[in-house]
């Protein structure tokens, strides 16, 4: 398993743990998820977060 795998499983742990207590389960796991998601391919090094900074920024100075 790399990175990506167990953060995206750890995110989906986090997920149900918030869930128990409301009506919005799914989005809150789906946040989760997501956030685990994008933290291990962050990890792998298959996401440049400089890089997309860097066009966010470039793209607010047309």
């Amino acid at each position: 398993m790399n990175a990506t795998s167990i953060c995206l499983a750890f995110g989906i742990a986090l997920g149900f743990a918030a869930a128990f207590g409301g009506l919005s389960a799914f989005a809150i796991v789906l946040v989760f998820a997501a956030l685990g998601l994008l933290v291990g391919r962050w990890l792998d090094g298959d996401m440049d977060l400089s890089g997309m900074i860097r066009s966010t920024r470039d793209r607010g100075r047309r």
